[in-house]
């Protein structure tokens, strides 16, 4: 897989529907598709692509997205975000943030608002509203504001075998709640 096949598929028309609005159909067609590229990321196979703009979003997206997919409803889902915030890191420090527009930049910041560490949160609306990303400001924002209230997403306490306080818990059951 390369990483121009990973952005052609992400970008396109019928992918991009479901960017924040999966389907169990979906979720499958990437876990078939692309699972074995997600593992060669893991695993550091795929390192090289982060030596062009395009290569080092192809990889945050392999990273950060597809396993959010691929294993929805578990801890595996969470299990590369680090090393999607390092990737973008990386590319945000060789200015190749700069090189990319619209939903491309807001992809490679994604990680970042994906943390659970209030200094990513933190940064995250300071990339968006630097980017003039409007339409993902007001997510980050939301997301910053779960982070700094409870210091975690209390959405992924099940998952992660986390027990959740009664605060957390009251918060998941009102309609403030959102799963992130």
């Amino acid at each position: 897989m390369s990483a121009q096949a990973v952005l052609e598929f992400w970008f396109s028309g019928p992918a991009s529907r479901h960017w924040f609005n999966s389907t169990p159909a979906f979720d499958t067609v990437i876990r078939e598709r692309f699972e074995t590229t997600w593992q060669e990321a893991r695993d550091g196979a795929l390192s090289s692509w982060e030596l062009t703009p395009a290569g080092a979003l192809a990889l945050v997206i392999v990273l950060d997205q597809f396993p959010l997919n691929m294993y929805r409803g578990r801890a595996e889902s969470f299990s590369t975000e680090a090393q999607a915030r390092t990737v973008a890191e990386r590319a945000i420090e060789r200015g190749f943030d700069r090189q990319l527009s619209g939903d491309r930049l807001a992809f490679l910041y994604l990680p970042f608002m994906h943390s659970e560490s209030l200094a990513d949160q933190d940064r995250s609306v300071a990339l968006f509203t630097a980017a003039g990303l409007e339409k993902n400001l007001e997510f980050a924002r939301g997301h910053r504001n779960i982070v700094r209230r409870f210091g975690r997403f209390p959405h992924r306490n099940r998952l992660l075998g986390r027990e959740s306080s009664p605060e957390e818990l009251e918060w998941l059951a009102s309609s403030e709640a959102f799963n992130p």
